[in-house]
Order: structure tokens, then sequence, then C-alpha cells
């Protein structure tokens, strides 16, 4: 039974869950301990690392896009006191992230002949534009994976990619303001094993997460090489179901494997 769920999203980037909601929706999946990790931003009503709701404990946190000289990796930032430092990198990836979303908006509207009606601002990320696609009665979608295959995954038409930190900064920049650092999941990544090269300079990696979802393909998982890399590099096992929805709890960390993490952020399971 999944006890902590340390990779949640909310309507603060591109999640469908408003932070008020997190308490019933992680008692409803039996999950005690939930990690918000918004893209690219911090949860301004999350006051510390760690705060306690009714019936659940919240971690802060974040999920921060950076580029590698291979690949494009997210990074984990766990019990997170935001430094200026960060905050002001979070103020320039929200401009870009509102002319990204826009040009992406505008290139649906010209190749499908509609109007979305969509106001693009910070929190507009693909998925939100990917719901508006389906939800209007003028499209042909009724699937998003399809529109993230025909129109807005990379490679495809509309996408447009994202000005964002080297991987070096970004690790700075989360060492200052969070308890545990950690790579999220590795086998979603072009060179998993470049990814999992990253670990040595880090606390974590996402050892458990969803990868059977239709929307990630068919990559392999190398589950042996994950855990080899967690013990050469002695480091944390984090895990989470990377909620876009308003249900939480389908991959983490059951109580003992929470274990060590919480003892890192100071959380008695």
């Amino acid at each position: 039974m999944v006890y902590a769920d340390l990779h949640v999203h909310t309507d603060t980037s591109d999640g469908q869950l408003a932070l008020e909601a997190v308490p019933q929706a992680a008692r409803e999946a039996g999950v005690s301990v939930v990690a918000v990790t918004d893209h690219d931003r911090v949860n301004p009503a999350l006051e510390a690392p760690v705060v306690e709701r009714p019936g659940v404990t919240i971690v802060h946190g974040i999920e921060l896009r950076v580029a590698t000289p291979e690949q494009r990796v997210d990074l984990l930032g766990y019990g997170l006191d935001p430094t200026p430092a960060l905050e002001a990198e979070i103020d320039r990836l929200g401009a870009d992230r509102r002319e990204r979303g826009q040009q992406i908006c505008d290139c649906l509207e010209a190749e499908l002949g509609v109007d979305l009606d969509v106001t693009v601002d910070e929190h507009t990320g693909r998925p939100h534009l990917a719901r508006a696609v389906l939800s209007h009665p003028d499209t042909a979608y009724d699937d998003g994976v399809a529109v993230f295959e025909d129109l807005i995954g990379r490679g495809r038409p509309c996408f447009e990619p994202r000005a964002v930190p080297s991987v070096q900064r970004g690790v700075s920049l989360l060492r200052d303001a969070a308890q545990i650092v950690g790579l999220a999941h590795p086998f979603r990544y072009d060179d998993p094993r470049a990814a999992l090269d990253l670990c040595a300079d880090l606390d974590a990696v996402e050892r458990y997460y969803p990868y059977d979802r239709p929307t990630l393909g068919d990559k392999p998982v190398d589950t042996a090489l994950l855990d080899a890399t967690i013990e050469t590099d002695d480091l944390l096992a984090t895990g989470g179901s990377d909620a876009h929805g308003t249900e939480i709890g389908e991959a983490g960390l059951d109580r003992e494997a929470f274990r060590p993490v919480g003892a890192a952020l100071s959380i008695e399971p």
C-alpha cells in the first residue's frame, strides 16, 4: 500500500487538484504523506518545508527541468524553503512558460482551425492545452495521448522547447533551498544511463514510478541498473505517481520504504 506519494502536481502548475483538495484526495487513497512538486513553481500556500493538513503531511517540493549536454531531465527538490535565487529563476521560467504556452496555443488553433478560448499564463502547460483541445466541440480528438502524439509532443508540429537552466545551475539552486535533491523518473529519458550518471551529485532518485502508463510508450525499465545506482551512490529511493489529475497514490513508497526519506525530512512515519 502506498504510504507516501512524493510526486504530485496541483493547479499551481499543470495539475487539476487544488492544494486545498489534496488532503481529501490523500485520505481517499489511504496516503499519509504527499509531496507537492509542481513544475518549476513553488506553492505560496505552503508556509514551511513540511506542513500538516487534516489527515496528511504535505512536503513542499518542486520539479525543476534542467538541461544536460545529452538531454533534458527533471530534478525533484523536497523540503523546500525557497531562496531569492530560486524565486528569481522561477520568475524567469514563468515568463518563458507564458511565451511558450502562447506559441503552442497559436499553433494548435492554426492546425485545427478553431479558437480554443484559452487564457495562457505562467501556469499553462501542455496538459492544459491538450484538455482544451479535447473539450472543444469542433475537434476530432477524444484522447489526450493522441493530442501529444500528433501535435504537441517533442518533435511534433506544435511543440516548443523551453529555456531551462543547466543541470549544474539547477542542482546548485536546489541544494540551497531543499533538504533532498533527487532525479525524477530516470527511465523516461532517451538516455537513462546518462541521467543516472547525474545521481553521483544528488541525494535521491525516483525508484517507484508508474512507467506502465500508455502515454510513456514502451521504454524498458532496468530496475537492476537503478538499484545498483542507488547502492553505489548511496541514494535515497523516492517514488510517486506523478499525478496530474485528481487521484493520487498510483505509485509511491510503503511505510518502511519511506522511513529513510522521512528521516531526512524530519518526518516520523
